[in-house]
């Protein structure tokens, strides 16, 4: 039986919390038990250089993570779990996948966008302290899920792009190469909990509200004390909509026990003793890893074995994986060139259009030329089939259905009535 890749990794830029617990680690060592599934678990520690430039913090922050999984109840024998840097094919097939990546796709990038939105926001220069790092991150992502020929990624709504543009760059080197990668689909679990922070944001590193997942019951005790309340006094009924100290409990309850602090909450409880059971409700959970984990921090010696026995698992596929692709594009033993027998010519790269539907259930396509850039890109449909016609009206008139149906298209930086017109040319000449 055929079983179904999937692939998760966090990057070691700082201590797990609550909201990791909840949100990544817990479900995901929950998925790595089900039959039929292949997990990859890795600690991406080349992406945290992108943001982080404290070489002390990415090495303690691995350790953590890597101990933090573990005490959870990951079983490294079960699944594949290792440091993304110990891959040297991972770097490797991040060049080969910018040699067809277009510089437009990458422009378009939510994390791109947003620092150059914070840029202009302050009246500084577009790219500003924009690294190239943080340009070509979604191509090194790429890189590590079509390393592993992932089926799966779960990821949240926020990270669903970097999917699509892994099956952009996969659908662009089989196109120019031949088939070698899967294209990868987002898992996205609208089920799991987003936990909020002390403050009632996202708990987040980067709001700075975070509760550590293995900080001591009296550390426990103080952050859960500091949560965010309104000022309703005992014996008036409070409202779980929107409570921070409700949403908490509720990811570490019992249906049972949510249902009764609901009604607690209807009844008046005081703030002081809502806490009490926040409390000892997730000290409940989290005590018995906190003891596995103290034990597994305390042997970083330990720690490294696992991860180094992990990526001798992870390499078993990625190093023979890699010479295929170096003989793909080229990059080969001139003896076995000059030995080789004749061949049948390559097929020749053609411009194509490819159809896909977003998370909002719209309809669009893009036209992508030989070298995998981007000519055409189409504004949403309501149905798939207007989508398809107006694909067909393109590649049966040509240049002289682009100003009828422009309407239904977006500008693409960088690319000219030309450039299309001459894609949708070579398409007619095919026909």
């Amino acid at each position: 039986m055929s079983s179904t890749r999937f692939l998760t990794g966090i990057t070691t830029t700082g201590t797990p919390h609550l909201g990791n617990f909840v949100g990544s680690i817990r479900p995901a060592v929950a998925a790595s038990h089900r039959p039929g599934v292949e997990s990859f678990y890795f600690l991406a520690d080349y992406h945290a250089l992108i943001k982080c430039e404290d070489p002390q913090r990415i090495q303690r922050s691995t350790l953590e993570i890597a101990a933090s999984w573990l005490a959870a109840g990951l079983n490294p024998e079960q699944v594949t779990f290792y440091r993304q840097s110990d891959i040297p094919e991972i770097p490797e097939l991040t060049w080969l996948l910018t040699c067809v990546t277009g510089k437009g796709l990458l422009n378009r990038a939510h994390a791109y966008k947003a620092a150059q939105d914070k840029n202009a926001a302050v009246g500084r220069e577009q790219d500003d302290g924009v690294t190239a790092g943080l340009f070509m991150y979604p191509v090194l992502m790429g890189a590590d899920i079509l390393m592993f020929k992932a089926n799966k990624v779960p990821v949240g709504r926020d990270q669903i792009q970097h999917i699509e543009m892994a099956r952009d760059m996969a659908s662009s080197f089989n196109h120019l190469y031949g088939e070698h990668f899967v294209l990868p689909e987002a898992v996205v679990d609208d089920n799991v909990a987003t936990l909020p922070g002390l403050d009632g944001r996202k708990m987040s590193k980067s709001y700075d509200n975070t509760i550590p997942l293995f900080s001591s019951r009296a550390q426990l005790q103080k952050l859960i004390g500091g949560l965010l309340t309104d000022s309703r006094l005992p014996g008036e009924p409070k409202e779980v909509e929107g409570s921070a100290l409700f949403q908490i409990y509720q990811a570490f309850a019992t249906e049972a026990e949510t249902a009764a602090l609901r009604q607690a909450y209807a009844d008046g409880i005081a703030w002081g003793d809502a806490k009490k059971l926040l409390l000892e409700r997730v000290d409940q959970v989290i005590a018995p890893m906190r003891a596995e984990y103290e034990t597994l921090i305390a042997d970083p010696a330990r720690m490294e074995r696992t991860l180094l026995a992990g990526a001798e698992r992870a390499r078993a596929l990625a190093t023979p994986f890699i010479r295929e692709l170096r003989h793909a594009v080229g990059l080969r033993s001139l003896v076995q060139v000059a030995s080789a027998a004749p061949t049948k010519a390559a097929k020749v790269a053609k411009p194509a259009f490819k159809q896909y539907r977003d998370t909002e259930g719209q309809f669009y396509f893009k036209l992508l030329a030989a070298d995998g850039r981007l000519l055409l890109q189409s504004t949403g449909f309501a149905a798939p089939k207007e989508a398809g016609q107006t694909i067909a009206r393109l590649q049966q008139q040509g240049e002289a259905a682009l100003a009828d149906v422009a309407a239904q298209l977006a500008p693409v930086e960088g690319i000219t009535v030309q450039d299309v017109a001459a894609a949708l040319q070579a398409l007619r000449a095919d026909d």
